[in-house]
């Protein structure tokens, strides 16, 4: 169980561990140290990983198995665009492959087995998405990963039928790593021609230069088997083409925040300025460079004073609105959740939902403010060491909740904290 300080950005601050973990979520995917991963590798060059290299005894079939691509094709009842279809490097209209869900589904977008059978037979790669939203082992594993890297991410998986390649060669805006799971894929990977592209960067604006690129020899030209994995950094070169057999791989894109997010934190801020927010003058020409270049300069030296003023603490709450938001925490059963709430006495043990990021602050004299990667929570101030205590603890029984002098009030406390999804049963 993971907990967060108050103010601490919703990274792990400390972690109470009833049972060994091992490995973890990143260990999965890289057979370095975690520290030598980070310092030699994140951000700046490719790491192959081997399946005899990595502690996956059965590989990542535990995450999602051809069996389970088989179900949620067939019986999930998925909709676009939780599936994506490639053919030829092109992308297939979702109109050959969705259709109406039938009686009691009126919808015209979903996910027909039938046509999805006929486009993969005939060698189009299916593309599942956003399986960190919606198949259980991925749920937890995506969370686990997000928490290591301090990083929102996505989880897709491909499956490519033998022989064929459901992509050209491109560049993705977003850290990669492949999971391969069955079968066997051939990489060729090459540098980038744009390092460190920006989600608004994407690779069909260089297209002609990832053409000329991928022309040449691959700084990486190898075949991952089931069970081994693959570390990219956004803008490195890749193409992948099945082998003898068909392919089944994961990819967990982490959305990794740059040091142009903080730009565009910054940006947002600066509109508080008021010389900033002056108009330009009557009859400003744009295309005037003689009249542009004043205004620039005084825009410019008014953007440099306020820089310098700049406070952190506003910084820091924006970049928390939009790193917590890009992630959730774990799921709640809402029934389970239910009973646990009317069942509820002194003896019951809870614990924070896991993954979730808060922090606590006092508001004013008489109320304590929770803020969580949703909405802010107030309590009386007399819950504050109650709190602090169950959301640092990690795990409480309900009667030694502290300050609080009536164990008629703890229960109270330990029910909101239920039916807000900020505690779950321990």
């Amino acid at each position: 169980m993971i907990s967060y300080a108050p103010g601490g950005g919703g990274r792990p601050a400390s972690a109470v561990v009833s049972e060994p973990t091992v490995p973890s979520a990143l260990t999965r995917c890289v057979a370095v140290e975690p520290a030598k991963f980070a310092a030699g590798y994140w951000g700046q060059a490719p790491l192959l990983s081997r399946a005899s290299e990595l502690a996956n005894p059965a590989g990542f079939t535990d995450l999602l198995s051809p069996a389970d691509a088989d179900e949620l094709l067939s019986r999930r009842g998925l909709r676009t665009p939780f599936l994506r279809v490639a053919k030829d490097g092109e992308l297939v209209s979702p109109e050959r492959f969705t259709g109406g869900g039938g009686a009691g589904a009126e919808i015209s977008d979903q996910v027909l087995d039938e046509r999805v059978l006929e486009l993969y037979a005939g060698g189009a790669t299916l593309v599942l998405q956003g399986l960190h939203r919606n198949w259980p082992p991925l749920v937890d594993f995506a969370r686990e990963l997000g928490i290591e890297l301090g990083q929102p991410l996505q989880v897709n998986a491909y499956l490519t039928p033998a022989g064929n390649q459901g992509f050209a060669t491109h560049y993705d805006t977003h850290d990669v790593f492949v999971l391969q799971v069955d079968g066997r894929k051939h990489w060729r990977i090459h540098e980038p021609v744009l390092t460190h592209p920006l989600e608004r960067q994407p690779w069909g604006g260089h297209a002609d230069e990832v053409a000329a690129v991928a022309a040449g020899p691959p700084a990486l030209d190898v075949v991952l088997a089931p069970g081994d994995a693959l570390y990219l950094p956004r803008g490195w070169l890749h193409s992948a083409q099945a082998q003898e057999e068909r392919s089944l791989h994961l990819t967990v894109g982490v959305r990794a925040l740059t040091r142009y997010t903080l730009v565009e934190t910054l940006l947002g801020l600066a509109a508080e300025d008021v010389r900033l927010r002056a108009s330009l003058p009557y009859g400003f020409d744009v295309a005037d460079a003689d009249q542009v270049e004043p205004e620039l300069t005084e825009t410019v030296a008014a953007l440099r004073d306020w820089l310098v003023g700049v406070d952190p603490a506003l910084v820091t709450e924006r970049l928390r609105d939009r790193s917590w938001r890009a992630s959730r925490p774990a799921p709640i059963r809402p029934l389970a959740q239910t009973a646990a709430i009317s069942t509820l006495d002194v003896a019951s043990r809870l614990a924070p939902r896991p993954g979730l990021r808060w922090r606590l602050t006092l508001a004013g004299t008489d109320r304590v403010s929770l803020r969580l990667f949703d909405r802010t929570i107030d309590f009386p101030a007399q819950c504050e060491a109650a709190l602090r205590e169950f959301l640092t603890t990690g795990q409480i029984r309900v009667g030694d909740l502290p300050g609080l002098d009536e164990d008629a009030d703890r229960l109270v406390l330990a029910r909101r904290l239920l039916r807000e999804a900020v505690a779950i049963p321990a």
